[in-house]
């Protein structure tokens, strides 16, 4: 940590943290203020700006990705609370010459209009596919006890819930998600 210190109120805090960020596979060492958010970090810092800024409040979902496999709002996490953590940002899921299979299923059933959702659409998407595939009940989940559970539409929806789309591009991105899922895809 740097010498340099910032008050606030009646504590000192560093001003800027050496933190070591594994992102899509790729360790980066950086230092900065340790109060920013990972999405302030992906965006500002690495030059990642797949990963959306939305509201900033984690009301949106824009900025979702995944964290040991788990989605995360990103705006809403410290990023030096991450170290040693493996980051997936939509940039390590595929790329225009080889799209992830979920990210094709987009594509494939228009499950974007403006897209800017889509990003934290896709990465929700993933993990919560994980959830499933691991047995987690919703709220709306039928049987809590079932060995599998169904993936219903109400059942992507309320898992989903928390990503917005403003265009309201909802059955496609339901539509995309179910064709990812009943190909039997792998979520990475």
């Amino acid at each position: 940590m740097a010498d340099a210190t910032v008050r606030t109120g009646t504590e000192l805090i560093p001003s800027s943290a050496a933190t070591t960020l594994t992102v899509n596979g790729r360790d980066y060492t950086l230092e900065f203020d340790p109060r920013a958010s990972l999405l302030d970090v992906f965006r500002e810092r690495l030059g990642l700006t797949g990963t959306k800024k939305g509201c900033d409040q984690g009301q949106c979902g824009a900025c979702t990705v995944l964290i040991n496999g788990r989605r995360v709002n990103s705006c809403l996490t410290l990023a030096v609370m991450h170290e040693g953590d493996e980051i997936t940002t939509i940039e390590g899921l595929g790329n225009p010459a080889q799209l992830h299979p979920l990210q094709a299923a987009f594509v494939q059933c228009d499950g974007f209009q403006c897209g800017y959702c889509t990003p934290g659409q896709i990465c929700s998407a993933i993990g919560m596919l994980d959830e499933v595939r691991a047995g987690e009940p919703s709220h709306v989940t039928a049987d809590i006890a079932a060995q599998k559970i169904e993936l219903s539409g109400p059942e992507i929806r309320e898992r989903m819930s928390g990503n917005i789309c403003r265009c309201a591009a909802y059955s496609n991105i339901l539509a995309a998600i179910r064709q990812y899922a009943e190909a039997g895809q792998e979520a990475h």
